[in-house]
Parts: structure tokens; sequence; C-alpha cells
């Protein structure tokens, strides 16, 4: 993957999600990971190789396409991309209101999930007024919201305390256990060696998979990435 025409900033990376896996994607500042997440999010397509993405080939696909395939996937990237002119609320609600989901049920999906993380008192705030780590916890309950069969999260304890980290971890766990295939970028090594999980790891732009440690599991199975 190339940005215009400078240089590559992956190369030579060749790797498969099982269904219902958990990898973390790790390596140092500028290494390429937030490239490879936006590659998975379908935000950019490669310049050169092959994507394979539930079944099918992402690369070739006709654009009007794309967000279907997007809504099987929810993420959590460092620029948010929430709506400022929808509330706390509306925001975590939309992905099942675009869906066709039934108003009085998403939006007690929306409140249990915004109560999880923190953010009870905050649900009618808009999110200009919200604080960086609150916008990531919003961030974080739109993009479970759906059960996606894929979740991709960068960064996503880097803004909130021990304490709410450790609940926003539980709430990734949980969902892998549910079968959604996750894929978290981050650079705190602690959460990757308590957790166990295999690695991505990137640098320079190349990919090194790292297997978990014996014994460690990974979740159960429903769709792959």
């Amino acid at each position: 993957m190339r940005y215009g025409l400078g240089s590559e900033v992956l190369r030579n990376i060749s790797f498969e999600l099982k269904p219902g896996s958990i990898h973390f994607l790790t390596g140092p500042s500028g290494a390429g990971k937030s490239s490879l997440m936006r590659l998975l999010f379908l935000a950019h397509r490669p310049s050169r190789g092959l994507v394979t993405m539930f079944g099918r080939d992402v690369v070739s696909l006709d654009r009007d396409e794309l967000p279907s395939l997007r809504r099987r996937i929810g993420v959590v990237l460092q620029d948010f991309r929430l709506l400022d002119h929808l509330s706390a609320i509306e925001n975590v609600m939309l992905p099942l209101k675009i869906a066709g989901g039934e108003d009085r049920i998403i939006r007690a999906q929306a409140e249990e999930l915004l109560s999880w993380v923190g953010l009870a008192d905050r649900m009618a705030a808009r999110p200009p007024t919200l604080s960086g780590g609150e916008k990531q916890r919003l961030a974080i309950a739109r993009a479970v919201i759906g059960q996606p069969d894929l979740l991709l999260a960068d960064e996503p304890t880097g803004n909130v305390d021990p304490a709410m980290a450790e609940r926003l971890m539980h709430l990734f766990l949980e969902l892998n256990k549910l079968g959604t295939t996750t894929v978290i970028a981050t650079h705190d090594m602690a959460w990757v060696e308590r957790i166990g999980a295999p690695q991505l790891r990137l640098d320079r732009g190349e990919l090194t998979t790292i297997a978990a440690p014996a014994g460690a599991g990974t979740g159960s199975s429903r769709h792959g990435a």
C-alpha cells in the first residue's frame, strides 16, 4: 500500500484471520498499523496484491458494493468519526438504524452499552462537548452494538484510565467469544502478554506473525475475514 506517489508504507504482507480469532496488531509508531487497519476497514484499497474478506475479493469490487461489506465491520479509529450533529446515544444507535432495526429495541441496547462504557450521564451530549476519552468510549460503543463479524480497534485503551481500560478490554473479549473476529492495535504489551493472543507485528511496513503462547484460547467461530 502506498499513498499517492510516495514509497510503499506496507509491503510483502500476507496473513489470514481465522473466523472468531483475536489478534493484537503491534509495532513501533510509524510502522504502518493505522494503514493496515484502513485496508481492513476498506477505507483504502491496496496498491497491489489481493485482499479477500468474507469470501469476496474486495480489490475488484465495485464501489457501490463496499457499503454492504463495511456494515459487517465495527471500527474504532483514532479520529473517532463521530457525527457532531447527533447526540451520543444517536451516534451509537446509527449502525442498527441503518440496518432497519426497531427504534425501541435499538435504544435499549444503546443505553446498556453507554452505561457499560461509563457514559450513562452523557447520552444526550453531542460529540463536541465530550472529552477525548469520552469520544473514544462512545466510538467503541457504536462499533460493537451490532455484534460485527469483524472488529477493528486502533489503540482503544489509549485515552482511558486503567479501570475503564479493563472494562473495555472485557467488552472486546466477550464480543470475541460470541464469534466476532477481533484485531486490536496497541502499544500496551502488558495487555498482549496478559491475554496471550497471537500478534501481527509490523516493523517498517513489513509484518511478522507471532503465535499465541501454548494453551492460549482465541474465541469461537462464526464468520471469517
